[in-house]
């Protein structure tokens, strides 16, 4: 192994999915960054690997990095999060970023993905998709996302807690009641359960038992049928009537950056637009 950076995923769950090569290479790191010690002590206790663990998360970033860049050069490093691959709504780009900047040598032992996961297991298109990453926390921030997914043209994949799950998949059936949806729950682990339907059907099942909104959750929602993926490269009547209903919940800033996303269509043409609305209003 050459001194630098490995960006090591480890299990989203069951321990037998872990490679022999993140095995070998957690084993001659000099140090391994992870996101909760406490946790990461219980993988590499039963992989029976003992090494020094330092701290990584959204606000000591920076810090941490001018802990070890000394060490960058002259030891081997791996980089893991609490389950998966690592960056993944995880910290972690910023030290990426620095060995890079500063010609450190970073490579990735690949391995479990619950994004990757879900797709797989939702019986919905995957060839193409976005990560949306974590669900907002606050019922406005539901609102507003689920309005993301209603005029989306591709798959959209993303995580939600257990404690927002019941509440985001009502929102979610009153809103797009019939765009199909698959909830993942604890893959990979011995309760991994996948529900495939309508946005209704998962929210009727989901109310039946209180047992269903416990554990972890990768949600897959399919594309909005309704909109044509040819027809988003120009201002058509569908697009404009997309632009007055977002103008209404949302800002003229941001109404343009959610078309621009969800299609095709240059800024400065959906913000003329936006503003002859906005100013017929």
């Amino acid at each position: 192994m050459k001194n630098g950076l490995y960006i090591v995923s480890t299990p989203i769950g069951n321990l037998g999915d872990i490679s022999s090569r993140a095995v070998k290479t957690l084993g001659e790191s000099d140090i391994i960054i992870c996101e909760n010690p406490k946790h990461s002590l219980k993988l590499l206790s039963k992989l029976d690997i003992k090494k020094k663990l330092i701290s990584l998360h959204d606000y000591n970033e920076e810090s941490v990095i001018e802990k070890i860049k000394d060490h960058l050069d002259n030891k081997k490093l791996s980089l893991i999060s609490d389950a998966g691959s690592p960056l993944i709504s995880d910290p972690g780009f910023k030290l990426v970023r620095h060995c890079v900047l500063n010609n450190i040598y970073v490579t990735i032992i690949p391995g479990a993905s619950s994004i990757t996961s879900a797709l797989q297991l939702s019986s919905i298109p995957i060839n193409e998709y976005k990560f949306l990453g974590f669900v907002p926390k606050t019922k406005k921030g539901i609102s507003d996302f689920i309005e993301l997914l209603k005029y989306s043209v591709c798959t959209s994949v993303f995580f939600i807690s257990t404690h927002k799950i019941l509440l985001f998949l009502e929102m979610l059936a009153t809103t797009i009641p019939n765009q199909k949806i698959a909830v993942c729950k604890e893959l990979t682990k011995i309760n991994e359960r996948v529900f495939i339907g309508t946005s209704v059907d998962v929210y009727n099942t989901f109310k039946e038992s209180s047992k269903n909104s416990l554990g972890e959750f990768v949600i897959v929602v399919e594309e909005d049928k309704t909109n044509n993926k040819n027809s988003l490269s120009r201002l058509t009547p569908d697009i404009i009537e997309i632009i007055n209903k977002l103008l209404v919940k949302f800002s003229l800033t941001d109404t343009v950056e959610i078309v621009h996303r969800i299609g095709n269509i240059g800024k400065k043409e959906i913000y003329k637009k936006a503003l002859d609305i906005q100013n017929e209003k």
